[in-house]
């Protein structure tokens, strides 16, 4: 079986520091020949999930290509901005709208037993832990399997050389272990 993750991030700015993390752990998992879909939230148009919305029109097709997405693939790498000490409006929103259930499918199929990686940038020191453990939570709730190894990068401002690679040691190898943990654990839950 190939093992699919799909990577994305909740800021959907090309030059998010996030963004940029998020695409270094991508790069190292696809070193190994892990085939990795990379989107970009934002070019899936979801209004904010309303309940009776939903029911008064069903699901948008945003909501319905983006619930394939999740569903074609075994694992998911996310990296988010922390707004407040939350995840942000568009990441949540898109969770929100891939949970639904729809058609014949298992309810919460989008996320259950799905291996989840997390990854957060901030210039302040904590570098959004506070966003990734409510994320850890929202994930955890609808079954996800969410890896210990995260990270965190703070001082993120400086973190980068001029060649957008990361700088510190640390740093580089918390990317390598994020990749290499949520490649050994998604292959073996899926062999």
């Amino acid at each position: 079986m190939t093992i699919k993750l799909l990577a994305f991030d909740g800021s959907g700015r090309p030059e998010s520091i996030n963004a940029k993390v998020l695409d270094i752990v991508v790069s190292a998992i696809r070193s190994e020949k892990i085939e990795v879909t990379r989107i970009n939230l934002r070019d899936y148009h979801l209004p904010i999930y309303e309940m009776d919305d939903e029911i008064a029109h069903g699901l948008p097709q945003a909501a319905i290509d983006l619930k394939k997405l999740f569903n074609e693939h075994h694992g998911l790498l996310i990296a988010s901005p922390e707004y407040n000490g939350a995840p942000t409006a568009l990441l949540k929103n898109a969770i929100d709208w891939a949970s639904r259930k729809h058609g014949d499918e298992k309810p919460l199929q989008a996320f259950k037993g799905k291996v989840a990686g997390l990854i957060s940038a901030s210039p302040g020191k904590l570098g959004g832990l506070r966003g990734i453990y409510m994320l850890n939570t929202i994930l955890f709730g609808l079954g996800s399997i969410v890896l210990p190894e995260i990270i965190a990068l703070g001082g993120s401002n400086d973190a980068f050389d001029e060649n957008g690679q990361l700088k510190n040691d640390p740093d580089k190898n918390a990317a390598k272990n994020l990749a290499a943990r949520i490649i050994d654990v998604t292959t073996r839950l899926n062999q």
